[in-house]
Formats: structure tokens, C-alpha cells, sequence
């Protein structure tokens, strides 16, 4: 296959063009998965499922300002029968879109040794990566009645087999891609030279890549893809130049970034001409007590609140949500 592929650098002629009528869009999405205690090593069993039953209040909520979100649904969430309950509906009648999400240390088959440079997926033997995202494929479809078109490695851990077993697996869009991010240094893929800009993986244009957004913020932004890669072992600088407003790093996510952020963020992706913003967040946030970013109900509040202080400036902009399938039936090839 050739094209830039996941990791690669894409070239002008890879990027994805939309019409003009298009306009400027956005796209949540939810990493629908288990609960863990995120300080401790990665363990195969003893996860919650708590949450799950309040994926229906968030997708009821969505509806209310007219978005379909797009939920990732990883192995555990997807045997759960308390997902396809409460979103089942959402799903078939096109109020909620469904994709796929892969922790291989809970998804089977469990052939790899259970480490850190295991729990990203493009690092495993491409038939074992393989079998796992058909076998977590498979289950979703299942449990749905439709095919996911959309895949999200989990800790973004995509590696140089995963487009062609996404091309093999009938995926349309990957969403792994984490711009201005680099896990390397924990033996993750590195993405921070990567562009916003939806792009096509393969030469048939078959895949895209649609990033989650991440932008810079601040006097120094138009520097930052060269200067923040440069502080990456130096958080204390890197704190420093966002406290006083010289660069800031802003993701799309109401985890770890407040509104007022959020807004300069989405401000900065529009003004650049971003065609999409994908926005997104972990479903146990859902509940209180399962991620630092949710520790009790007043900060679940908080968490409702940013996303409709973000749909209201949304609609302030002139910027509609959009379905998967809308994305990519006006992806022009």
C-alpha cells in the first residue's frame, strides 16, 4: 500500500478536500471503555463497568443540541449487553454513530505479555493486531447490527501494520492520530510533526486520518510545532510559557481543559481553516470517581457545563455537527 500512511508525513496531494458547502464542521467522540485506575500497571481483569449505564444521559444530552456522537467502543464496554441497551436505538437510527477502540491488554486473543510497550497496539505482531481489532470489529457489529467505520487505538498506540489490518477490517476512518503529542518516550508513536488536516492513508484513498484536534495558542504559536517538541522533557517551562500566555498547548477535551481554553482553542482551529474539529473525552468521566479529571458530582456538573458553553459557541460560529457518515460522504477524492 502505498500513501503516506498513519505515521507518515502527508504530501499536498493527500489531503482530504471538502466542498465548499461543507463548510466547517465538528465531531465528538467518546472512548466508550472500562474503568481502571490509570497509576497502576495494565491488568487484564478486575476493571469496572459502572458507568455505562449513564452513556444514555450523555447521548440524550447530545441530542439536545442536534449531535450525533461518535462512540469508540472498546471490548469490555462492547460485552457489556447494557451498551447496546442504551445506545442500540441511538445507533440504528442514526442519533449516535459507533466505532471501535482497542485495549489489547483487555482484548482477546491474549498471546502478548502484559507491559507498557504491549498496551499500544501497533506494537504487537501484526497477526496478533490483527486478530485483535477483527475479534473487537466483529463484537461490535454484533452487538449493534452494523459495521464500526471508525477506529481509535487505545492510548493512541498505532504502528506501521495497523492501516493495512483497518483496510483489511473494512474501516473507513482512523482517529488515532493525536496531534501535537508524543508518546514515544514511553514507547508510543510520535505524532507531533503530524497536521490537523484530515488526510488520506493509503493511495486508493480508501482510509482517512482524521486527527483529534489539538492547536497552539499564544504569541508564540506559529513556532510551537518546532519550540514545544524542543521542551517536551521540560514541563516546567512548558507550564511556564502557558501561564503567561506565550504558548499554550490546547486539546479539544473537557478533561484537564477549561472552557475559556477551550474557546481560544476552537477560535484558533477555525480561523486556520480546519474542516473538522474532533473533540473528545473518556466515557468513565460519565460517572465520578473513575478518571482525575471527574472526582465527584460537582465536577461532572462542571463537565456539562463546558460542553454547553462549546456547543453554544459552535452555534455562535456557524458551525454544525457532523455524522460520520456525512464526513465521509463529502470527503472528495
Amino acid at each position: 500500500m502505498l500513501g503516506p500512511g498513519i505515521l507518515g508525513q502527508p504530501g499536498p496531494a493527500d489531503f482530504v478536500r471538502f466542498p465548499a458547502d461543507f463548510g466547517q464542521r465538528f465531531l465528538v467522540t467518546i472512548d466508550a471503555e472500562e474503568e481502571f485506575d490509570w497509576t497502576k500497571p495494565f491488568e487484564r481483569t478486575g476493571h469496572g463497568l459502572s458507568h455505562v449505564p449513564r452513556l444514555a444521559k450523555f447521548q440524550q444530552f447530545c441530542e439536545g443540541f442536534g449531535v450525533a456522537p461518535l462512540w469508540l467502543i472498546d471490548h469490555p464496554v462492547a460485552s457489556d449487553p447494557r451498551t447496546a441497551e442504551v445506545l442500540g436505538d441511538a445507533v440504528r437510527e442514526g442519533r449516535a454513530d459507533v466505532g471501535i477502540q482497542l485495549h489489547p491488554w483487555v482484548n482477546p486473543p491474549h498471546e502478548e505479555e502484559l507491559n507498557v510497550h504491549n498496551s499500544f497496539a501497533g506494537n504487537l505482531p501484526p497477526d496478533l493486531e490483527r486478530a485483535k481489532l477483527r475479534s473487537l470489529r466483529n463484537l461490535v457489529e454484533q452487538a449493534f447490527g452494523v459495521p464500526p467505520l471508525v477506529y481509535r487505538a487505545g492510548r493512541y498506540g498505532v504502528g506501521p501494520a495497523t492501516a493495512g489490518i483497518l483496510n483489511d477490517c473494512s474501516i473507513a476512518i482512523d482517529s488515532s492520530v493525536r496531534t501535537r503529542f508524543d508518546y514515544s518516550g514511553h514507547g508510543g508513536p510520535d505524532f507531533s510533526h503530524l497536521p490537523l488536516h484530515p488526510w488520506w492513508v493509503d493511495a486508493e484513498k480508501r482510509l482517512m486520518e482524521l486527527p483529534l484536534t489539538t492547536v497552539f495558542w499564544g504569541p508564540l504559536r506559529r513556532q510551537g510545532p518546532a519550540l514545544y517538541p524542543a521542551l517536551w522533557r521540560v514541563p516546567r517551562l512548558r507550564g511556564l510559557l502557558a501561564r503567561t500566555g506565550l504558548l499554550e498547548r490546547i486539546p479539544l477535551t473537557p478533561e484537564g481543559v477549561s472552557a475559556d481554553e477551550a474557546l481560544r482553542g476552537i477560535d484558533i482551529a477555525l480561523d486556520d481553516g480546519l474542516p473538522v474539529l474532533v473533540f473528545s473525552f473518556h466515557s468513565p468521566s460519565l460517572r465520578p470517581g473513575h478518571t482525575p479529571y471527574v472526582r465527584d458530582e460537582e465536577e461532572l456538573d462542571r463537565l456539562y457545563d463546558w460542553w454547553r458553553t462549546v456547543f453554544a459557541c459552535l452555534e455562535r460560529r456557524g458551525v454544525r455537527p457532523a455524522s460520520v457518515r456525512e464526513i465521509m460522504a463529502a470527503a472528495q477524492v
